[in-house]
């Protein structure tokens, strides 16, 4: 079983940059051409070589986890699935966050409970905490910068619509083909996190 990992601190949802390396990819780019395009022809618009270089990283790891089905789905998809391809890429990447939408995200939607708290999530990390070793020893500051980095995913993939203080819970209408490469690749338990179906 995948490590829990605190690492989605460090990142952002980046989706315009995640869409110009699926592109890249889908043209044929080898990843060392496109690691180049980064760092020397500034393609993600960022100045520092170091950070161009770790955000290259975290883009390379997102699209690598998509199969070419998902790559051309997301070519053909419209925006909003296109956000949600994103998320799902940072799902299947990270197991906690992906624990986090099943076990959160998933059961507000089923109940029909309208809005997402940072209560809800505490009590998240706090039952991580009592169940995991290598939870328990993650730092406050830690946990309030991952509760932010959910929210801000959530938040920028429409899941969430947030107004003044209220953050509402959006379920998306996912593409049939989506639904259907996830559930024919054994990832169907991220179409019930993100939709509440069972």
């Amino acid at each position: 079983m995948e490590k829990y990992s605190s690492g989605l601190v460090a990142e952002a949802f980046w989706f315009v940059e995640f869409k110009k390396i699926i592109k890249l990819r889908h043209e044929g780019k080898a990843w060392d051409e496109i690691k180049d395009l980064c760092i020397n022809e500034n393609l993600l618009g960022i100045s520092k070589e170091y950070r161009a270089l770790r955000n290259y990283g975290y883009l390379k790891s997102r699209v690598d986890v998509l199969d070419e089905g998902l790559i051309e789905i997301f070519l053909n998809a419209d925006l909003n699935n296109q956000k949600i391809i994103n998320l799902i890429s940072i799902a299947k990447k990270n197991r906690l966050f992906f624990e986090f939408l099943y076990e959160v995200y998933r059961e507000k939607v089923q109940l029909g409970v309208p809005e997402l708290t940072a209560g809800d999530i505490n009590i998240f990390f706090k039952n991580k905490r009592n169940q995991n070793e290598d939870i328990s020893k993650w730092t406050d500051v830690t946990l309030k910068r991952l509760r932010g980095a959910y929210m801000n995913f959530l938040k920028d993939s429409g899941l969430l619509t947030v107004s003044g203080k209220t953050k509402k819970i959006t379920p998306p209408i996912l593409d049939a083909a989506l639904v259907n490469n996830l559930k024919d690749n054994g990832d169907g338990n991220i179409v019930k996190a993100l939709t509440g179906v069972n």
